[in-house]
This record gives structure tokens, C-alpha cells and sequence, in this order.
């Protein structure tokens, strides 16, 4: 019996890892490897693979926008119904229901901060039962899905005493 929690850590902290690999690491076969990732994406509880990039360094032109949605819930349906038309645009890369002074916490990606803004004013403000926005932009990464991002390079060099 392969433990669900240990194969999804495993495959969460690095997803190159082959089935042989995760085999070895769990003590089990690699059929039962491959039958239980199975299982766990019939299940949804896996729902994709993801690489971590740094786009920044690729995309020069890249901004993430972090907007706050302040919504009004409809009757029968709550915060869902607005969250899932958010969702749905391409450069949504998240959406969160939050506890606080905002409802939704909506990530956004775009070439420059006019496109999230443009973003904002006509497709999130114009949605019915939003109250109000405040976007935030990510000036710097320092540390995303538990990456570092530009660490300094480690110095090297001896103390010389005179």
C-alpha cells in the first residue's frame, strides 16, 4: 500500500522524478506507482505537472498583478459566481475566496501594469456585484512555490587579518 501523502510530497518537490525513482523511494513497485498516480488524477487531487520559471529573466515586459475584489455574494450562490467568470480569463494565474477586509485575492499576469489595469477596469470592475478593486504590483520576487529567487552567489573569499 503506497502511502498518498509521501508519492504526492515526492512528486510536489520535484515532478521529474520517474516512476522508477518514486518506486525506489517508497519501497513498492513500479506498477503500483504508476496505478496509484493514476488514481490520484482520476481523483483530481493531482491536477497538473508545473515548472517554475523565472520570467523575468526570459520577459523583460512581464507584471503580476495582485488585486483585491470587494463583492457583494448573490443569493443561492455566494462569492462563486463572480470568482468563476474571474477564473475564467487565460492571464488569471490564481483566484482565492479570503477572510479580511477583500473577498477575492486575484493574481494576474500581463506585459505591463496599463494591461492590468486595462484588465481591472473593464473585466473585473464591470462584473456585476463588484463593490470595489485595489491592485498591488509585485515590484520583486524574492521567493515563489518555495523557490529563491536571485540568490547571491556565495563569498567565497578569506578574511586576511594585517
Amino acid at each position: 500500500m503506497i502511502d498518498h501523502i509521501e508519492l504526492l510530497r515526492l512528486i510536489e518537490n520535484d515532478a521529474k522524478l520517474s516512476n522508477e525513482d518514486i518506486a525506489v523511494r517508497l519501497g513498492v513497485s513500479e506498477d503500483e506507482v504508476v496505478k496509484e498516480i493514476k488514481y490520484l488524477q482520476d481523483e483530481k487531487i493531482i491536477l497538473g505537472y508545473t515548472t517554475n520559471i523565472n520570467w523575468e529573466k526570459q520577459l523583460p515586459e512581464h507584471c503580476i498583478g495582485m488585486i483585491e475584489v470587494r463583492i457583494t455574494p448573490t443569493k443561492g450562490k455566494g462569492y462563486d459566481q463572480v470568482a468563476n467568470i474571474i477564473s475564467q480569463y487565460d492571464k488569471v494565474s490564481a483566484c482565492y475566496l479570503m477572510s479580511g477586509g477583500f473577498d477575492l485575492m486575484v493574481i494576474y499576469e500581463d506585459k505591463s501594469l496599463r494591461d492590468i489595469a486595462n484588465f481591472v477596469n473593464q473585466k473585473i470592475a464591470t462584473q456585476e456585484g463588484v463593490l470595489s478593486t485595489t491592485t498591488h504590483f509585485i515590484l520583486k520576487k524574492y521567493k515563489a512555490n518555495g523557490i529563491m529567487f536571485d540568490m547571491p552567489d556565495a563569498d567565497d573569499r578569506q578574511a586576511v587579518i594585517l
